[in-house]
């Protein structure tokens, strides 16, 4: 498996690593550009290490693998796991992690080999690692609320203890914090946060890092705590239930879907007028029109409609798909899909207008 990555790599490197591993029975195993050794080693008894157990090493040269790195750091204490990060291309990237059984050893492998030498100018950097738990979910919509937020992270990535939200005047939308089990878990998700809300949720969302100068303290459950302001803009709304994942409509623009009500939120924010493109369309054609929708999927934010209607003077119906945010009500969902279905009709009836005809204003 290593001859495969490693073809840029001095043979005489590749070599040694390989006659260490055979001649000490090594097991690597390399995921998500990183190697591992152990975790836990073959052998181990006793617990799992706990916090202050990882150091952080850096500075290293691109050609020294684990056969010079796994015996030098296991000349402090007994390591648990080594992970050295890797290139595609079968250097190592610069840096990688040990994992001891007890914080005293971390703690003497810093001592000890803090500018250790390794080559003619290279000096090894060891730190205590930092164990970061939390990361910060931004830009989520004012309509998120919390038990579905840990909803969607739990089906996203592993290792979610807690979620609480936060908005104001300096944040967009609604953040986020989320505390992970583990630094590692916190680490893999990250990686997959953002692009599983695009594809399952149709959001764009940034994830980061969550710095905090003082001890991480749990969040209070969903609920509890000192109250919210009154201001409603800086309250986030509750977020409705997703809609079933298979619905049909055969409706005429403007009539109320076969979604059952809900209740209206508690709040309510003024919105932009937007012209009726429904109504501009019938104006146009000179007749009711039928549009045939079909809800193809859904989350908890999104609604993904499949449409089809037969405009006057074209010979096949306008078919296709879009996706819509859900509103506050099945009504302005249902309202906001019209709209959207009505300005594709025409903009195919009047092309290189967007949709609305300048005489019609």
């Amino acid at each position: 498996m290593l001859r495969n990555c490693v073809q840029m790599v001095n043979p005489a490197r590749l070599q040694a690593l390989e006659a260490w591993r055979n001649e000490n029975h090594i097991s690597l195993s390399q995921v998500n550009g990183q190697r591992r050794y152990g975790g836990p080693p073959d052998g181990w008894e006793g617990p799992a290490p706990g916090d202050g157990c990882e150091v952080f090493i850096s500075q290293l040269p691109e050609d020294v693998f684990e056969d010079l790195l796994i015996p030098l750091f296991s000349s402090v204490g007994r390591l648990w796991e080594f992970r050295l990060m890797m290139n595609f291309s079968g250097w190592n990237r610069g840096f990688a992690y040990a994992t001891y059984g007890s914080a005293g050893e971390a703690a003497a492998a810093v001592r000890r080999l803090h500018g250790h030498r390794l080559g003619p100018a290279r000096q090894l950097g060891v730190c205590l690692s930092t164990q970061k738990k939390q990361l910060c979910v931004g830009e989520l919509p004012v309509t998120s609320e919390q038990p579905y937020v840990l909803q969607v992270l739990r089906a996203l990535s592993g290792g979610v203890e807690s979620v609480s939200l936060k908005s104001g005047k300096d944040i967009k939308g609604v953040s986020a914090l989320v505390v992970y089990e583990s630094h590692h878990a916190a680490a893999m998700a990250k990686k997959v946060i953002r692009e599983g809300f695009k594809k399952h949720c149709s959001l764009t969302v940034s994830v980061r890092w969550h710095y905090s100068s003082t001890k991480v303290r749990r969040p209070l459950p969903h609920g509890e705590g000192p109250p919210r302001s009154q201001n409603p803009r800086l309250q986030p709304p509750r977020l409705q239930p997703p809609l079933p994942t298979t619905e049909t409509f055969n409706k005429a623009p403007g009539a109320p879907g076969p979604l059952p009500p809900r209740p209206a939120p508690s709040w309510s924010s003024p919105l932009p007028q937007k012209p009726c493109l429904v109504a501009l369309l019938q104006r146009t054609c000179g007749t009711r029109l039928d549009f045939n929708l079909e809800c193809t999927t859904s989350g908890p934010w999104h609604v993904c409609v499949s449409y089809s209607v037969q405009l006057p003077h074209l010979p096949q119906p306008l078919k296709g798909w879009l996706t819509v945010r859900r509103g506050v009500t099945h009504e302005d969902t249902w309202r906001e899909v019209n709209q959207l279905v009505a300005g594709r009709a025409l903009a195919a009836l009047w092309p290189g207008t967007e949709g609305v005809p300048k005489q019609a204003w």
